[in-house]
């Protein structure tokens, strides 16, 4: 019998995670696969799981982190606490939800703080906005979000004043805005208003670069893209399935 781990998101264009956890099968001499598994509607997991029966853990991406959370039998404390979930391990008929997207976020930006890095702009209110949001909150980084559709929690993007850019010098991008091939899109921001105090950190990292990170490069800003942050999402899932599984 062979072990099936995958992903499950739509569009699913390309994946990091194939390659990367088919490697650790490999070097571990572990009798597993790992395939992705494009679902439009998350309505369609039921019928994955009947056609999938050796499946025994799977990641998560957009737009289904948190429309999952319904078909699942429990989530890990973090994952309840932040509402989002982009793991899910497979033991003993249950299904538990993790969220280890918040373990990569942090410990990737955590070395790029310096002390003016007080407030952050959250772009986007998705299901990985609630990991960033979370981990901040970890690191005692106050935040605001920004979303298109302005809230009693969020506002606007033409609400971003000089003021607000002033004060909050993290800006992360949280939207796929960026995203290959769509590399022309980026968020709605006043970039003329950035400087060499800013730190801008897109979750996108293909391309390496995206044109929200290009902007800010050139107002003098530091930047860093999600590709860091992949792995060490990606090494925490490994971590939790190894206790489940092999």
């Amino acid at each position: 019998m062979t072990d099936v781990y995958g992903l499950i998101g739509y569009p699913l264009t390309h994946s990091f995670s194939a390659g990367y956890f088919s490697e650790k099968f490999s070097a571990g001499y572990i009798h597993a696969v790992y395939h992705n598994f494009p679902l439009e509607n998350i309505s369609q997991f039921p019928d994955l799981l009947q056609q999938q029966p050796h499946l025994k853990g799977l990641n998560v991406t957009i737009p289904h982190k948190q429309a999952i959370i319904p078909y699942l039998d429990q989530l890990s404390e973090e994952a309840t606490k932040i509402g989002a979930v982009n793991c899910i391990s497979f033991s003993e008929g249950k299904l538990t939800g993790h969220n280890t997207d918040v373990t990569g976020f942090r410990e990737s930006l955590r070395p790029l703080l310096r002390t003016g890095h007080q407030k952050a702009l959250i772009l986007g209110t998705g299901g990985a906005s609630l990991a960033v949001a979370y981990a901040l909150d970890q690191l005692g980084i106050a935040y605001l979000k920004v979303s298109r559709q302005p809230s009693s929690t969020t506002i606007g993007y033409g609400n971003i004043s000089p003021e607000i850019v002033a004060a909050h010098t993290v800006i992360i991008n949280t939207t796929p805005l960026g995203t290959y091939p769509s590399i022309d899109s980026f968020p709605d921001f006043p970039y003329s208003l950035l400087g060499p105090q800013h730190l801008l950190y897109d979750l996108v990292y293909n391309p390496a670069e995206t044109a929200f990170l290009t902007f800010g490069k050139r107002q003098g800003a530091m930047t860093k893209n999600g590709l860091e942050m992949l792995h060490l999402q990606a090494e925490a899932a490994w971590q939790i399935w190894q206790q489940y599984a092999f």
